[in-house]
């Protein structure tokens, strides 16, 4: 299959990139890494006027702690941030969400950036962004503009940035003391996306009681889910195997209404869930004792 025909554009400033955007308003696609978008140029499910390729545009990548924040560039290479030792050293729930995506070839030329305004609801990345209540940095005729992660993922491959807007940076927050983490996830293939995921944060006192805890489920609807009410249930509970099982069953009925396609009925969707739910806390919680 080939794209459909478009015009070719590569900045080399932010300005420059949001002033062609300005211009071919609604007919305008960036170009990351295109390990999305083009599959679907070539399946002819998009069909921009012109392609912005944002690959040259100084500034757009690096790694750096800010503020108590993992401040990567969007046009950061995946790869780049699975090597990082700063990554593996002081934000490890990010680093193993990174070595969940799809396979070293495709993190190597997949950005940071581009995985976030796709928003495919089971990747990875979204999900850790809304678990950690990442903040992300867009620049658009206006200036920049900064959205919470819970105010960012709008629908299915649908964000809260403009036509005109182009995504510069995002900032994930350090996990506090005490603070247990998981990411857990089924496929089908190791690197294909994720039927069901869970991504999970678990604080706890000194007595073993969780004192805080935010569930994030992902594979399973249009966007990442935050179970809520299955973290209402957690605070103040001592960390147990019982509890974890009524959070997972909780956690499972959260769903309004779970994804049923040719990967997976949504009765299978919901039960993985609650299963991965139940086994992410367990995690979470060992790691916060520890």
């Amino acid at each position: 299959m080939k794209p459909p025909s478009f015009e070719y554009a590569a900045p080399k400033t932010v300005d420059e990139a949001v002033s062609l955007l300005k211009q071919h308003e609604g007919e305008a696609k960036i170009l990351a890494g295109g390990q999305s978008l083009m599959p679907l140029l070539n399946m002819r499910l998009a069909r921009p006027g012109l392609l912005v390729d944002v690959a040259r545009v100084d500034g757009l990548d690096g790694i750096r702690e800010v503020d108590g924040c993992l401040a990567i560039g969007a046009m950061t290479r995946q790869r780049s941030v699975e090597h990082s030792e700063l990554v593996k050293r002081h934000f490890p729930l990010v680093h193993a969400a990174i070595l969940h995506i799809a396979h070293p070839q495709n993190r190597n030329q997949g950005t940071v950036g581009g995985s976030l305004a796709h928003a495919d609801p089971a990747a990875e990345l979204p999900a850790i962004a809304l678990a950690l209540d990442a903040e992300l940095r867009a620049v658009g005729p206006g200036g920049e503009r900064r959205i919470k992660a819970a105010d960012f993922f709008v629908t299915y491959l649908t964000t809260a940035l403009e036509p005109t807007e182009v995504l510069t940076e995002v900032r994930f927050p350090a996990l506090p003391p005490r603070t247990g983490w998981s990411l857990i996830e089924l496929a089908r293939r190791h690197g294909d996306f994720a039927l069901t995921g869970v991504v999970a944060r678990l604080a706890a006192d000194t007595g073993g009681r969780c004192s805080a805890a935010q569930i994030v489920l992902f594979g399973v609807g249009a966007t990442p889910v935050r179970a809520r009410r299955t973290e209402e249930l957690l605070v103040g509970e001592k960390c147990s195997a019982p509890l974890f099982e009524r959070a997972g069953k909780t956690a499972s009925e959260e769903i309004e209404e779970p994804l049923s396609d040719v990967h997976a009925s949504a009765e299978y969707r919901r039960d993985l869930a609650r299963v991965l739910t139940r086994r992410a806390l367990a995690e979470a919680a060992s790691r916060a004792a520890g």
